[in-house]
């Protein structure tokens, strides 16, 4: 980043072009950091969000621990996570094939996992 070029074997125009280059540069990285910094601080938000409505009690019946969503019978359906035992949607859920480590004989096998 902080390195030098050596603009004088440049024309005029073409160093002016290069000025140009860098500061759009510049501003296109300045853009991006901001659009990152909003998304992590929506992202922030949404996790306070999903905590405070996750100690309701019975939420968890309702909805989605992972994306808050209510749960339906057809669109969003629930099933228990394998790993942590929290309901999740089907749009969270994960599945794999191998679960050595489930907590109990009858979860061991194919299951939906929180990613």
């Amino acid at each position: 980043m902080g390195r030098k070029l050596d603009l004088s074997s440049l024309t005029e125009e073409e160093a002016e072009h290069v000025l140009q280059v860098v500061q759009r540069d510049r501003q296109l990285r300045k853009s991006e950091e901001d659009r990152l910094r909003q998304l992590k601080q929506e992202l922030e938000e949404e996790k306070t969000r999903c905590a405070l409505l996750s100690r309701q009690p019975g939420f968890n019946e309702r909805c989605c621990m992972l994306c808050c969503s209510p749960f339906s019978f057809l669109l969003a359906s629930r099933q228990a996570c394998h790993g942590c035992g929290y309901n999740v949607c089907r749009h969270c859920r994960r599945y794999t094939r191998d679960m050595p480590a489930a907590p109990s004989p009858r979860l061991r096998g194919r299951g939906a996992r929180c990613p």
